[in-house]
């Protein structure tokens, strides 16, 4: 066995193989897979072996697009066969939300180029003819769906590895893995100790057990899951071919043809978590005992959806563990704080997702960045607080809502509410109605009188509606309050701070007292991070960004570390409030003995506000005059009180981040993860105008930047007027001009200021002109919008400046 490898990859399931495969496909050919057992003995060798490309997020159902077409290209590159049976399949909708869904999903899929259709009953018919059709509405058709063989697919993903130099170790049991002071590690196995450049975890049932040895918690839980093989079926071995997929929803089934038979499974209610306390090591090529009683209610439903299944026998019953994450998402990427530990599991959608998982990973380690966004599977989209009893009904949660209607306003409730701040039970009883980001709970917006207490799940205008629209005149007609705890916040200190904060950041770093806004880039010049910087001291600065990045942007920090300067995560250490509106001053005013009328648009300052010592900032995200005023979290309550007091005066009213939503749609303001994510550039966002080009300093991604700005993006981002109805955009709603698809939405929403429907995307630079007719497919309907450029409220800047 060799005792070095550039690279060991801890697991050999479909994705372990995969990962494989990619790293030398990209290039490194010095690499080895350890597998305890053989080859697919996890997950894998039970798995129903069903493909499809439907995923909510874009670049998620790109990535299993991948995956789908890459099995071809396997068995031309290894002569094996994947047995892949590209039959289509179709999703049906029982009722309006569940089209609702399949619409949105239709037009994402336009610009994605994407061929699926949405089908009517007589349709539905005709491609899957065992269905009932009581009660569907449509279906959601994609001729891409499909299903191979999962042991003969990861046998071809491990010998086209083989053929680029790879080795594969089976029956190689991984004991520890210990890291050396150079950031390799030692990897000790029951054959011995294999020195590696990079581990990655692809342990699947067993991610847990193999991140424990390195001190790693992964947040993953195996959930029990079951299918049925049926006998032959004459209306299945008569046709004169293979019967498409079919899932139903309502039914939490997928359905499948297996031979001259039918396949079906179930994400049924009464489930069930395994292994709770860790994987046993001698588990491997077992099932589970059967359980009848727990899908026995599926069954029944099956029944009346498929009527055939009723008068076929079962001819075998596959029930086996499948590990999930608390979203459902794969967990990919660098782990943050370690190094060179890579993770490659947590892929409920093997064969769905697994090609795209390797080679995600494989260009991250290769090439220092994916292709694509990936924050959807990034290992770091979960922090440090996230333990097993979070873990375990957040799991539950998402297999129980499987096949279930995803809302763009709907709120989980297991698990919660798990983190909040010293405010949770002073807004709660003031009404406010929660969400949650990164694990903390979050006030959408407050309920009062008889608005509802619980925002209803929609793809239309909620009814929150109203509330919302209450509380954005509140701003903008006097003076509202909320918290910034869901900004994330970082303290870089150190005599050299301000030179590695001018490296990592593309924008000019701030003088003492003032703040500056800023992108920070990727070597190849995609959006990482949209950053305010504030200079405390020429040797401490305070930097906010997107709470739910935390991870993401530590990882990124500590990656780029150097002396001199110190990087701290302190967004639950510092909190307070943001005050904003017209008489946001006179309540700063009422409140300290320091001189408000001084402070200037980008000015931040230390100041005594009530009995609290605070940092103050003057910067809103509303778009409105205001300030962000920051302090200890003990001090919190008593901020709150002071800031209170001072604003009944005013007409203070609290408000949530419905309303923040709308507000910055006011002034077109982007937001992370949404208009500035690693799948766009600085120029193509417009975030180019805060890039220093004048400063001295090999930033990075300041080659990349400097070729886009010479040439001119190809795309770019702006604001649209839309004829919406009772649906505003979302986000990726393809764009129309001229009977084509030539663009995408990236958000969008109400102004309950300038009462108008508004919203942000993408269109070719060389069509943008102001006033350009276009229309934009909301919910299957296309509705007409106007390209825009002046901001609805504050045009010239002269209240949130003055």
């Amino acid at each position: 066995m060799k005792t070095t490898t550039r690279v060991a990859v801890i697991g050999g399931g479909v994705v372990g193989c995969s990962v494989l495969y990619h790293l030398t496909k990209l290039g490194w050919s010095d690499v080895m897979l350890l597998e305890r057992s053989e080859l697919t003995s996890g997950s894998t060798w039970h798995a129903a072996g069903g493909f499809h490309t439907l995923n909510g997020d874009t670049n998620m159902a790109a990535l299993q697009g991948y995956t789908i077409r890459l099995y071809k290209e396997l068995e031309e590159i290894t002569g094996m066969s994947c047995g892949l049976h590209h039959v289509g399949g179709i999703t049906l909708a029982d009722n309006r939300d569940r089209f609702d869904m399949l619409l949105a999903e239709r037009a994402k899929h336009r610009f994605m180029g994407l061929e699926t259709e949405i089908v009517g009953p007589e349709e539905i018919a005709k491609i899957a003819p065992i269905t009932n059709l009581d009660g569907i509405i449509g279906a959601l058709y994609d001729p891409l769906d499909g299903h191979l063989d999962p042991s003969g697919t990861t046998h071809a993903y491990a010998k086209a590895a083989r053929m680029g130099g790879a080795t594969i170790e089976t029956h190689c049991m991984v004991r520890e893995t210990n890291q050396r002071p150079d950031g390799s590690w030692d990897v000790v196995t029951d054959k011995g100790t294999i020195h590696a450049e990079h581990i990655v975890n692809a342990g699947g049932l067993w991610a847990r057990e193999v991140g424990a040895m390195a001190g790693v918690y992964f947040p993953l839980h195996p959930m029990e899951h079951q299918y049925i093989v049926t006998d032959d079926i004459p209306e299945i071995y008569e046709r004169g071919s293979e019967h498409p997929h079919v899932m139903d929803p309502a039914g939490e089934s997928y359905l499948r043809q297996e031979g001259r038979g039918l396949c079906i499974g179930f994400y049924e209610q009464p489930c069930k978590p395994w292994a709770v306390d860790g994987t046993p090591w001698t588990f491997g090529h077992e099932l589970l005992p059967d359980d009848f009683d727990k899908i026995e209610e599926s069954i029944e439903f099956a029944y009346k959806r498929f009527p055939v299944l009723a008068r076929a026998g079962v001819k075998s019953v596959i029930h086996g563990p499948f590990t999930f994450a608390p979203d459902g998402n794969p967990l990919v990427g660098p782990v943050p704080g370690m190094r060179n530990y890579w993770s490659a599991c947590g892929v409920m959608a093997g064969f769905s997702q697994g090609g795209g998982v390797g080679l995600t990973l494989a260009q991250w380690m290769i090439e220092g960045e994916p292709e694509r966004d990936v924050m959807a599977l990034d290992v770091a989209r979960f922090g440090s607080w996230i333990s097993p009893g979070y873990t375990r009904p957040k799991v539950i949660e998402n297999y129980q809502k499987r096949f279930s209607v995803s809302y763009p306003n709907e709120e989980l409730p297991a698990a919660r509410p798990n983190r909040t701040t010293p405010m949770y039970d002073i807004f709660s009883d003031m009404g406010a109605v929660w969400g949650q980001q990164y694990g903390l709970e979050v006030a959408n917006y407050f309920a009062q009188g008889d608005e509802p207490t619980y925002e209803t799940p929609s793809f239309r205008r909620s009814d929150a509606f109203a509330a919302t629209g209450r509380e954005v005149r509140g701003v903008r007609q006097g003076v509202g309050v909320n918290e910034v705890h869901n900004f994330g916040k970082y303290l870089v200190k150190g005599p050299r701070a301000r030179a590695w904060l001018d490296r990592i950041m593309a924008g000019r770093i701030p003088a003492p007292g003032r703040l500056s806004l800023t992108p920070m880039l990727s070597a190849k010049g995609k959006l990482i991070g949209d950053f305010t910087v504030s200079c405390l001291s020429e040797t401490e600065f305070q930097l906010t960004a997107s709470y739910g990045s935390q991870a993401y942007h530590m990882r990124w920090f500590q990656q780029h570390e150097e002396d001199g300067a110190t990087i701290e995560n302190i967004s639950d250490k510092r909190n307070g409030f943001q005050i904003a509106g017209p008489k946001a001053r006179a309540v700063l005013a009422a409140c300290t003995r320091d001189d408000v009328d001084s402070l200037r648009f980008m000015d931040v300052r230390r100041m005594v506000v009530g009995m609290t010592d605070c940092i103050v900032q003057r910067v809103s995200y509303t778009g409105d005059l205001g300030y962000e005023i920051y302090c200890d979290p003990m001090a919190q309550r008593q901020l709150w009180w002071t800031l209170w007091q001072a604003g009944q005066a005013h007409g203070m009213v609290p408000f949530g981040m419905r309303a923040m939503m709308s507000l910055r749609l006011d002034k077109f303001f982007g937001s992370w993860m949404r208009e500035f994510s690693p799948d766009y550039t600085a120029a193509e966002t417009g975030l180019d105008r805060f890039i220093s080009f004048k400063k001295n300093t090999d930033f990075i991604g300041r080659a990349a930047a400097e070729a886009e700005r010479a040439a001119g993006p190809a795309r770019r981002l702006c604001a649209f007027e839309v004829e919406a109805d009772d649906a505003d955009v979302n986000a990726y709603e393809p764009i129309w001009l001229d009977g084509a698809v030539v663009g995408f939405c990236t958000s969008g929403g109400y102004s309950h200021h300038a009462g108008k429907s508004i919203a942000q995307g993408f269109l070719p630079s060389d069509r943008i002109a102001e006033g350009l007719e276009v229309e934009i497919e909301i919910l299957g309907q296309m509705r007409k919008a106007r390209v825009i450029s002046r901001p609805l409220f504050d045009a010239d800047g002269a209240r949130m400046r003055g």
